[in-house]
């Protein structure tokens, strides 16, 4: 897998949990492609493009039917939340054309909204603990048989279903959370002759299964519709990779298969990053070493270090920030980020990096060597939505637009943030970096930041007798270096600067 810092490559996240529902991002990202790639994005990761239970309102993650990209009048609507197939396909050209990368989001672990009801047996299991069984073997109906009929519908006069011939039945799935036969019950429902697999988290005893119709991905018929439908999606959209939803809870070694299949069938390189919610290193581990890095991992740890640094404030060491995160164990494998769509306010992992704290956190992944950053499209432009919270009342959220600040860091990361990195993480609320540059780089910058009061830092750049200036403009004085390269960098309060060397236009 390509090494991004070769190139200083940075992912968007062009979607949040709360875009607009009215069918126009695909429109929108054919629009705004340029202005992306000029700014310093040289990726996009766009939100599953697939029809989901509640069609034109669904996030994508619900998944009805992989092969439904906005074309078949099913679940109320023919486009998908983001718009039709040709508008997806459309903006696909247009950022590639723009030099900008197309990762596209695969939901392998479950399906939701079947067509119909069928009757199996299955053995109940604590929810809270999937090793534990809270009763027998016993008849259960749930919504396991997927038929597809808007799609079948629309194939003309042969009556074959365009795509795929497969319908879905519940001995494709190994789990489900829903019995109509007894609706008194919290349980998972372990289908007859299905197993959870283990290699798989451990949350809850065993975290196999998540939500909706569980995928037996030891089935055959399963592995065999996912790999064709891999072929069929690559064909059809020629994206640049793949992230890859809930790997928790499905078997590691499938997606290696999957992505292999896939890179022998496209031949060339496929990039991919799976998205594994844990800040626990050793979990993140055993997947990096079942999977033999081939896979790229969210860095959950450090979002969760953001997070906690915004709380705290000036209580918070930034002499640690980067303890047991993936980017400083394995900094060639961690996607780095400061939000994502889960974890913003309102959502199932809400985990809220406070407004303020923002741009030191986008300046930590943005203007240090390791990781492959991503910057999440609610702090790039902002959001505004309502919805309810965990406690049923509804909430207004707003969040900030980080548009200005971001920029300005994609500026220095594109122009200078190269070469040869020196911490000076010496103080609990004040830290800093230099970074060098190179040949065709030179001058390289320098970043201070606080948490607290205003702070300074001397640092050594590797440029001496040189004037340096503040991008973000927050200092208005120069810095001019010694001859060693030294010089004493500031920044406001609660707040970071970042330090360029001046270039006489």
């Amino acid at each position: 897998m390509r090494d991004h810092r070769e190139y200083n490559g940075v992912m968007m996240q062009y979607f949040h949990w709360y875009t607009e529902a009215d069918g126009t991002l695909w429109q929108r990202l054919a629009r705004e492609a340029p202005a992306l790639a000029a700014a310093g994005v040289t990726s996009v990761w766009l939100p599953p493009a697939y029809k989901g239970a509640s069609g034109g309102l669904d996030v994508g993650y619900a998944v009805y039917d992989l092969f439904d990209l906005g074309e078949f009048d099913q679940k109320g609507s023919v486009r998908t939340k983001y718009g039709t197939r040709e508008e997806y396909l459309q903006a696909i050209r247009a950022a590639q054309a723009a030099g900008i990368q197309v990762y596209a989001d695969i939901v392998f672990n479950h399906k939701l909204g079947a067509d119909g009801e069928e009757e199996f047996e299955a053995t109940p299991f604590d929810p809270e603990d999937r090793t534990q069984p809270v009763g027998p073997l016993q008849p259960v109906r749930a919504w396991t048989h997927f038929t597809f009929p808007g799609r079948g519908r629309a194939a003309g006069s042969d009556g074959r279903m365009p795509y795929s011939e497969l319908q879905w039945h519940w001995w494709h799935f190994n789990a489900a959370d829903h019995n109509a036969l007894d609706e008194k019950t919290s349980a998972v429902y372990l289908f007859e002759g299905k197993a959870f697999d283990e290699n798989v988290d451990r949350e809850k005893g065993n975290y196999d299964y998540l939500m909706g119709c569980n995928l037996d991905i030891n089935n055959p018929d399963v592995r065999k519709e996912l790999f064709y439908w891999g072929e069929w999606y690559l064909d059809t959209t020629g994206v640049d990779g793949f992230r890859f939803d809930a790997v928790k809870h499905v078997k590691s070694t499938f997606f290696l298969d999957w992505l292999h299949h896939l890179r022998v069938h496209a031949g060339r390189d496929l990039f991919a990053v799976g998205e594994y919610w844990s800040g626990e290193p050793e979990a993140l581990q055993s997947f990096i070493e079942d999977t033999g890095g081939n896979l790229m991992l969210f860095d959950v740890a450090l979002h969760y270090h953001f997070a906690e640094a915004s709380r705290k404030e000036a209580d918070y060491d930034m002499r640690t920030i980067f303890e047991g995160t993936l980017v400083r164990e394995h900094p060639t494998l961690a996607v780095t980020l400061v939000s994502n769509h889960d974890s913003q306010p309102l959502q199932s992992l809400e985990s809220v990096v406070e407004a303020w704290f923002k741009p030191l956190a986008y300046a930590l992944i943005l203007l240090r060597r390791d990781g492959y950053p991503c910057v999440f499209a609610a702090d790039y432009y902002g959001a505004h939505y309502t919805d309810r919270g965990r406690d049923g009342r509804e909430y207004e959220i707003w969040m900030e637009r980080h548009q200005w600040m971001i920029d300005r860091f994609l500026e220095v990361r594109r122009d200078y943030a190269y070469g040869e990195q020196r911490d000076y993480f010496e103080e609990s609320t004040c830290i800093g970096w230099t970074r060098h540059g190179n040949g065709d780089h030179p001058g390289g910058a320098a970043v201070v930041l606080s948490t607290a009061g205003a702070g300074e830092r001397e640092m050594r750049t590797g440029s001496p007798h040189t004037a340096y200036e503040d991008a973000t403009g927050h200092i208005p004085e120069r810095v001019i270096t010694d001859g060693e390269g030294r010089g004493l960098f500031r920044c406001p309060e609660r707040s970071v600067s970042v330090w360029v060397a001046r270039r006489e236009r």
